[in-house]
């Protein structure tokens, strides 16, 4: 059986719900498949973040999916490349790799997607903030105690309420639809693997 780790974070800023959140509870309220899905949720704090992402990792997933809000996206991204930066410039690891990639399939993902009439494509910059520091971090901790986990980030736009509440009403998405392309992502893992 698959051993996936999903995440997601916690509200910040002017936001009272996080859409990675949302999406991960509903994926949960209906997937069926047959991996064996761990669900976590974050702080938005980089120090208590990386220390509950490394501690989780040390069960050794065959997968883990990071999800994060993107306010003003359009579509899901599924991002390629963490970088060892913080916002402020400094690394995130001394003396570690300058970036990561991800060695799963984002491009097949992004054409089950897109096939599945959701809209998604592969990003190279996941920025500089929790969402980068996850993917680097992830595949980081993976590298350096020897774990078999492969991971992947994907960036979720705002949920229509989050939206309509936001000045400027931002382009969203349906939770529904942010959480069956999550499950589109694990079956096509879940193939890949085979």
């Amino acid at each position: 059986m698959t051993r996936i780790l999903i995440t997601a974070f916690e509200p910040y800023d002017r936001w009272p719900d996080n859409s990675s959140w949302l999406a991960l509870t509903d994926l949960t309220r209906w997937y069926d498949g047959d991996a064996e899905i761990t669900t976590r949720r974050y702080p938005v704090e980089l120090s208590q973040m990386s220390e509950n992402l490394r501690k989780d990792l040390q069960s050794n997933f065959d997968y883990a999916i990071h999800l994060g809000q993107a306010p003003g996206s359009t579509h899901i991204r599924l991002e390629a490349i963490g970088l060892n930066v913080r916002s402020n410039g400094s690394p995130l690891i001394a003396n570690a790799s300058e970036a990561y990639r991800s060695g799963l399939p984002l491009d097949h993902c992004h054409r089950i997607l897109i096939a599945a009439g959701i809209p998604s494509d592969v990003s190279h910059h996941a920025g500089t903030y929790l969402c980068n520091a996850a993917l680097y971090l992830s595949q980081h901790y993976s590298q350096a105690y020897g774990l078999r986990t492969r991971s992947l980030f994907m960036h979720i736009p705002l949920a229509p309420a989050q939206a309509a509440a936001d000045k400027g009403t931002p382009p969203s998405m349906s939770t529904p639809m942010a959480s069956a392309a999550v499950a589109m992502v694990i079956q096509h893992l879940q193939l890949d693997a085979a």
